[in-house]
């Protein structure tokens, strides 16, 4: 057997063995994910039972506190008639219209007041102070101003997005290593390069956590503008469910603004994780 036919049979072993290596891997993170998937999904689901037998026992009025079966069923109403869908899709594009909007005016000038330091000293005393504002009384003075229509909801969303962009966004950028610009120094480089390869890069983990927590604002934006005065919408649901004293339309609605809201957190997580697996963190 010549040594070429040797060394190519070598090879192809080395390549079955690192499929192989890679199929173990695949199975091992789905089978971690499995795991952790039922671990979670163990409270909630004890939970579930207790309130369900604890209703079914007659312990508390199905009035005050509908039972689970009462809430699915109340869920499957709705999603027959078409409302559920309905008021979701309306739900959504305020949110994501809103958020589009005060997001990216918070990152506009998070970027100027963390670039220039004259920038710094003209607005963050002004946005620190109007921060702390609450939602709920900043409310009903916008709709003064523009009314019970979509664009007073807008705004009121955008407001909440704008704030932990820009502060996150500022401080991840004051955030980055002054190592790293005599670094740049030295290799020579440019204005922008400093900017797109140096600082960016390093700012990314503030900036991403601002992203997390604005798309966290904004959906909290969304309940209070959908509460104080709308016709369509999750909120409005909510709403009505107060005025008819429908307990389990009411726990629709907190249900979706629970599990909408918690699609989006993974969401922002699965880019941090994309993005920033550079990184060398602690997992626990």
């Amino acid at each position: 057997m010549s040594n070429s036919v040797k060394a190519l049979r070598q090879t192809q072993g080395i390549g079955k063995s690192e499929g192989a290596d890679l199929g173990f891997l695949r199975v091992k993170w789905f089978k971690d994910k499995l795991n952790d998937i039922v671990i979670g999904s163990i409270l909630p689901l004890l939970l579930l039972v207790i309130w369900q037998v604890s209703g079914d026992l007659s312990l508390f009025s199905p009035d005050f506190l509908p039972t689970p079966l009462r809430i699915l069923a109340e869920f499957q109403t709705l999603i027959g008639s078409g409302e559920l869908i309905h008021h979701l899709a309306i739900s959504l594009q305020r949110a994501a219209v809103g958020f589009l909007i005060g997001g990216a005016i918070g990152l506009l000038f998070g970027f100027l007041a963390g670039f220039i330091q004259k920038f710094e000293f003209m607005l963050d005393p002004s946005f620190q102070m109007l921060r702390m504002i609450p939602h709920l009384a900043i409310a009903p003075l916008i709709i003064l101003w523009f009314g019970f229509g979509e664009v007073s909801k807008i705004v009121i969303i955008a407001i909440g997005a704008f704030f932990p962009m820009y502060i996150y966004t500022f401080l991840g950028i004051r955030s980055v290593d002054y190592k790293l610009f005599e670094v740049a120094q030295v290799l020579n480089f440019s204005k922008a390069k400093q900017i797109f390869r140096l600082i960016l890069p390093a700012s990314l983990p503030g900036i991403l956590l601002g992203l997390r927590l604005s798309v966290a604002i904004s959906w909290l934006g969304l309940v209070v503008a959908e509460l104080i005065g709308s016709q369509e919408g999750i909120g409005f649901l909510i709403n009505y469910g107060k005025q008819n004293s429908s307990a389990e339309l009411i726990f629709v609605g907190v249900i979706i603004f629970a599990i909408i809201g918690k699609l989006v957190d993974s969401l922002v997580r699965l880019l941090e994780r994309k993005w920033l697996n550079w990184r060398d963190s602690f997992q626990g």
